[in-house]
């Protein structure tokens, strides 16, 4: 691609691209490929200019030399795009608000009164038309205010005030459509898929595509844990399906040949071959749409108790504007009180303040699908966190082998690497890779492996059975025993490690010492969130109670449990919150999705499980854990911004209603100051939250 510099300081550079024009197809597909280069920060691409903004880290060559390297046909075959594009929908809303405002300033400028007048009464036919079906179905609301101020002003033949009322009312109504409209479709993206790639069948084997590539009539295969990228059928296979993200339904659902099968479900057990009947998960994002419009449940506490207040306080209004008439006689007093009410401010600041929150965390890597959740990170005073993947690196190594009962540590090392390779999780991946390391062949030499989810695996090797896991599977669940003369050699345990247990026959064969770094800012996080308000924090972990004491006490945790199921877990965050405890669950495992769940809000990491993700009502990239304590001075700083808004809106307009039974504002002073109150709190709802 050819561009030439602008302007650049240390690590930011503006560029234009060299051609004519720029669509803004164009333009999400220059964004979302620059995004994914490990150097970008932060990337943006000005459609109408050609221009493109970049932050970015490590070689200013390096930046260049991607930017030169690019091509429309390459990024147009390695990126699939969304179907709906938020700069279609910021350009459509754009022209509305620019034609209007320049259509308002030619009719004042240049046509003649008659004309201006005409113009006047026929805007007002929608306004009255909506207060008159107001009135016939029996509700007094904010449609019915303005439509009697607006047709008084008429009456009297103060177009200008009429005019300018409508001309306010009809920002305000664009201003509230657009934010409510870019805030269904951010919620719908955060909740949409993010699969790039996926396994399609072809008569050479399973290949890994892009999921751009899939068409209609393709078959993909989707194994346990896995997100199903496309609506489809079952042609092999039987499995158990997860729906709750788009339908709701709390029990996993199964699924056989012939059975149809949706985008953005993920399958809990089992593998399947699905058909493709819709590609790219296009129709998953239209009923997530469809759920959101038909459901309030994502709207936090606050925003709906503004949107109640507003309608509540109309008649308050009304009543006002009626007794200033009647204890004044004066027209323009009542018609002050009627220009003033609370409903614009209330409903259109609220959701603006949580929009604005939402992309805030998106720009700190966190992903919040609706205002709810926030709301329950700000008042939460408890935060559980699963221990592998989340307060750790989940890289785990194998630091030393024990052998018991006179086995061979080699020996031993190539049986657990033998079974655990068919269950690539990350402590299996660790235990083969340190087979590998040490060159340990392990051909097949046992019978069917059966793998008990959350406990470990079972086998039958040279006719006895072999079990690896847990010590709560391996010593509680099958009863295995230690050897009498080890039983010095296991006492002493290293408590600083994890421990997988081998028991061949019903005895302790080897213990596999497996080190699983804590991330460095751990302790720091948790004793921050501490100074934020949480009183309680809790570590969850299917580790032995000695393993999990050495690590809890490392990190500061008030309380932890150890040797706990994915059951145990919910149950745990169920009594939390029966105690009154409002809990967040931060975990990323296929295990960890009944307590995500069941916590007031379930906090995912983007690299963990698809499952996790898809139930999680937060998802956070975690490169640092810091990104928790963001994400709770946001909700925090959220929270009082909206009880500020509270204070405001009440206040000034509730001072406007006094100024204007006064006498002291007249109509349209009063109309203009309303709804310049409106956009200027609105337009601080849009600002960054204070630090």
């Amino acid at each position: 691609m050819k561009a030439i510099i602008l302007h650049e300081s240390r690590g930011r550079i503006r560029i234009r691209v060299q051609q004519p024009r720029m669509t803004l197809e164009q333009a999400d597909l220059l964004e979302a490929w620059l995004l994914r280069k490990p150097w970008a920060r932060q990337v943006s691409v000005h459609e109408r200019t050609c221009c493109v903004i970049l932050h970015y880290d490590g070689s200013r060559q390096t930046v260049l030399d991607d930017i030169r390297r690019f091509s429309w046909q390459e990024a147009t075959e390695s990126i699939s795009l969304p179907v709906h594009s938020s700069r279609a929908l910021n350009r459509e809303f754009e022209e509305k608000l620019v034609g209007k405002i320049v259509l308002k300033a030619a009719s004042s400028l240049f046509l003649p009164s008659p004309l201006r007048i005409a113009r006047i009464l026929w805007r007002m036919v929608p306004f009255v038309h909506r207060g008159l079906s107001c009135l016939l179905r029996g509700k007094l609301r904010v449609e019915v205010l303005d439509a009697l101020s607006i047709s008084i002003s008429a009456c009297r033949r103060d177009f200008g005030t009429a005019g300018a009322v409508m001309f306010l009312l009809e920002i305000s109504e664009l201003l509230e459509e657009w934010t409510r409209k870019k805030s269904v479709e951010d919620l719908a993206r955060c909740m949409s898929l993010n699969v790039d790639r996926v396994w399609l069948r072809t008569p050479q084997g399973e290949v890994l595509v892009p999921i751009s590539q899939v068409t209609a009539g393709d078959t993909v295969v989707v194994r346990s844990g896995g997100v199903i990228p496309v609506d489809g059928l079952v042609l092999e296979g039987e499995v158990t399906v997860n729906q709750a993200s788009l339908t709701g339904e709390s029990v996993p659902v199964s699924k056989h040949s012939g059975s149809t099968v949706y985008a953005g479900t993920v399958v809990e057990e089992g593998e399947c071959v699905v058909e493709v009947k819709q590609a790219s998960g296009q129709s998953r994002y239209d009923q997530i749409v469809q759920m959101i419009e038909r459901s309030e449940q994502l709207k936090s506490a606050a925003e709906s108790k503004a949107s109640t207040l507003a309608d509540k306080l109309v008649p308050y209004t009304f009543a006002g504007s009626l007794l200033s008439f009647v204890l004044t006689g004066n027209v323009t007093r009542a018609l002050s009180v009627l220009m003033v009410d609370f409903s614009c401010a209330l409903k259109l600041a609220m959701p603006l303040a949580v929009l604005s929150a939402m992309r805030e965390a998106g720009k700190a890597h966190i992903t919040v699908k609706g205002g709810k959740f926030l709301e329950a990170v700000a008042m939460a005073d408890t935060i559980v966190f699963d221990k592998t993947g989340t307060l750790t690196h989940a890289c785990p190594k194998v630091v030393q082998v024990l052998a018991f009962g006179g086995r061979q540590e080699e020996e031993m090392l190539r049986l657990a690497a033998c079974l655990e390779e068919h269950f690539p999780h990350s402590v299996a991946n660790a235990v083969v890779e340190k087979a590998k390391q040490q060159g340990l062949t392990h051909d097949e030499f046992h019978s069917k492996v059966e793998y008990l989810v959350a406990h470990g695996i079972a086998s039958t090797v040279n006719g006895e059975r072999v079990l690896i896991g847990s010590a709560h599977f391996v010593f509680e669940d099958e009863g295995c025993v230690v050897p009498e003369e080890d039983q010095a050699q296991f006492d002493a345990l290293p408590s600083e490690f994890s421990h997988l247990y081998l028991a061949i026959g019903g005895r302790l064969a080897a213990v596999i010492c497996i080190s699983d770094p804590m991330r460095e800012e751990a302790a720091a996080v948790l004793s921050q969130l501490r100074n934020m308000g949480i009183k309680k924090t809790v570590m969850l972990t299917g580790d032995s109670h000695r393993t999990a004491a050495a690590i809890a006490a490392q990190l500061g945790v008030d309380e932890f449990r150890a040797e706990v199921l994915p059951a145990d877990k919910a149950e745990f965050i169920a009594q939390l919150r029966q105690n009154g405890h409002t809990v967040l669950m931060v975990g990323d495992g296929i295990n960890d999705s009944p307590a995500l769940s069941e916590a007031d809000a379930g906090i995912a990491i983007r690299d963990g499980a698809a499952i996790a993700r898809e139930i999680a009502d937060i998802t956070m990239a975690a490169d640092s854990l810091w990104e928790l304590v963001e994400l709770r001075r946001i909700a925090m700083a959220l929270i009082a911004r909206i009880h500020s808004n509270y204070r405001f809106v009440i206040g000034f307009n509730g001072a406007l209603i006094g100024l204007g039974v006064a006498g002291i504002l007249p109509p349209a002073t009063s109309a203009m100051l309303h709804n310049i109150s409106t956009v200027g709190v609105s337009l601080r709802s849009m600002s960054q939250l204070p630090q």
